[in-house]
């Protein structure tokens, strides 16, 4: 009896240690083991207190690292990569083995709809962040975002690591789910990026307040907007047209603006035209695909040709005259004739004399000017016009330098930007839609100190004062609206005038008007008269069809 109660305990460490160790092993000699390896279960909550605290963290310019860091430690565990942008594949011809491969794959994928055969096949629908990359150093060039939403949180880490990007040029946000709220958050981080960063695209991201406009405020550098597709009204057309300008404020930086693919009628378009009458600075303009008819139409062709003023604005021409002449006689010497002059011209303005005897005594300043006091001309009342001087603040996406801004970069006098500088990059064709972006990215856009449009010489008909029309305008795409033969002819009226004007001149020392106008798929016959016309007056004053023919010219000659 003895020997078999024995038996267990010789048998019982061995058999049944298993289940023995889960009861009792922790309590005995694993006791001091287990305790130590408890903390290592902890080890995760200690690595969530991290994201208390992201601004730690010093941002390194290269965007993939830094975005990755900043959102692991905001907390996210699932987030967007940094990938390069894909280029554009070049046209291929069909052929045997591209048109199997398909197939292939189809079938291939149909038999084995495995998980991870689903995710490699539309990884591309993925959200990511692309970027593209200047070819020398490899530093972000452009960011593009497509498809999913950016959350405020996610625009917070931009504003972090978007900075250490020196050359980052463009940021491209296409249906992102942007608010209004998000917008100003948005708008707020563009000052700390480089000053390299001059366009902007927000397209597919309809907002209920339509305030894009305070991209375009007195503080912005954007010289590229886009904002097509956005379902932009005849309200928001007048936000829009009022931030081109009005009496008191006009934006100097924007160059290029695209409203295209929106709902903007003959209101908005009217709205857009009264932003027109003192801007001069957007060269580039589209307002293609929207709802605009003959009295949108209309208005848009008004501010391109001589328009009369109205009396607010003939009241503050008025005003900008006596503050001009009041500097003027605090900077000159009292004892030079052409100081007395002066002198008596502004007695004369505070005395009340009408501003068609202003502008004679204007004149007559001019002539007697010598060629010393070359700065009292641009101070009488007129407008000193030339090109727009490059320097280390334009925009990067230039076109090629002007020929003239060597011989008049010394002169010191503000100017409003030349028409020639879209002519650098003629030897590219292609479609209309092509061209058209092609002229927009050639766009120089530099922020200049312009002298103020109401100040431009001006014509006295039958008691009305009529200013020059917007001249600076190069592009306009009003391609698929509503347009009738009633607009056409106005916009007739315009190329003819500019074309006049252009001739007129001996030497070209400013702007000369539209360079390239679309009128196309709108509600008139592409045969009629007046379509015909107009084409034919714009062919010679488009640039890419005039270096077009240079080209052509010297294999011609070699034939």
């Amino acid at each position: 009896m003895s020997g078999e109660a024995s038996a267990p305990p010789a048998t019982s460490p061995r058999a049944p240690r298993p289940g023995i160790q889960k009861s009792s092993g922790a309590v005995t000699k694993k006791g001091d083991r287990g305790a130590k390896e408890k903390p290592a279960t902890v080890l995760p909550p200690v690595g969530e207190e991290e994201p208390k605290n992201p601004e730690e963290y010093q941002c390194t310019g290269i965007l993939e690292v830094d975005f990755a860091e900043l959102c692991t430690r905001c907390g996210y565990t699932d987030f967007p990569k940094v990938v390069t942008r894909p280029r554009p594949q070049l046209a291929f011809a069909p052929s045997a083995s591209t048109s199997e491969k398909p197939t292939v794959d189809d079938q291939r994928l149909s038999g084995s709809c495995s998980l991870n055969s689903l995710e490699s096949k539309y990884v591309y629908f993925r959200p990511t962040i692309q970027v593209e990359l200047e070819p020398e150093d490899k530093s972000v060039k452009e960011i593009y975002i497509r498809g999913w939403k950016v959350e405020e949180r996610i625009l917070g880490i931009f504003s972090k690591c978007l900075p250490s990007l020196s050359q980052l040029q463009a940021i491209n946000l296409w249906k992102v789910g942007l608010t209004d709220k998000t917008l100003t958050t948005f708008i707020a981080l563009l000052p700390l990026c480089s000053s390299t960063l001059r366009k902007v695209s927000l397209e597919g991201n309809p907002l209920p307040e339509q305030s894009y406009h305070k991209l375009m405020a007195a503080d912005s550098t954007i010289a590229h907007l886009s904002l097509r597709n956005n379902n932009i009204d005849d309200h928001g057309a007048r936000l829009l047209g009022q931030a081109l300008s009005t009496l008191h404020s006009c934006n100097r930086t924007l160059v290029s603006l695209n409203l295209g693919f929106n709902h903007i009628g003959d209101e908005g378009a009217g709205y857009i035209a009264d932003g027109l009458r003192l801007n001069r600075s957007l060269l580039w303009l589209s307002l293609a695909h929207n709802r605009i008819q003959d009295k949108g139409a209309l208005k848009l062709a008004e501010v391109l040709r001589p328009f009369e003023l109205t009396h607010i604005e003939v009241v503050e021409r008025r005003r900008l005259l006596l503050e001009k002449g009041s500097q003027e006689r605090s900077r000159s010497p009292s004892t030079s004739r052409h100081g007395d002059s002066k002198t008596e011209r502004d007695k004369n303005q505070l005395m009340g004399v009408s501003s068609f005897a202003l502008v004679e005594k204007d004149k007559m300043q001019t002539v007697k000017t010598p060629k010393g006091l070359g700065k009292k001309k641009e101070k009488s009342g007129e407008v000193v016009k030339k090109e727009e001087k490059s320097g280390p603040g334009q925009s990067p996406t230039q076109g090629t330098p002007k020929k003239e801004d060597s011989a008049k970069a010394g002169k010191g006098k503000v100017t409003i930007p030349e028409q020639k500088l879209s002519k650098g990059k003629g030897a590219k064709t292609g479609s209309k839609e092509k061209r058209s972006i092609l002229m927009e990215s050639e766009l120089v856009g530099e922020a200049t100190e312009m002298v103020n449009p109401l100040l431009e010489p001006v014509e006295h008909r039958d008691g009305k004062v009529f200013m020059p029309g917007n001249k600076v305008l190069l592009h306009l795409n009003l391609l698929r609206n509503r347009i009738t033969e009633v607009g056409l002819e106005a916009f007739l009226t315009v190329v003819q005038y500019q074309a006049q004007f252009a001739k007129s001149k001996s030497a070209c020392k400013g702007p000369v008007g539209l360079l390239w106008l679309s009128l196309a798929k709108n509600c008139f016959s592409p045969q009629c008269p007046a379509y015909t016309m107009i084409q034919e007056l714009m062919l010679p004053r488009d640039p890419i069809n005039k270096s077009k023919h240079k080209e052509e010219e010297p294999v011609a000659s070699c034939t």
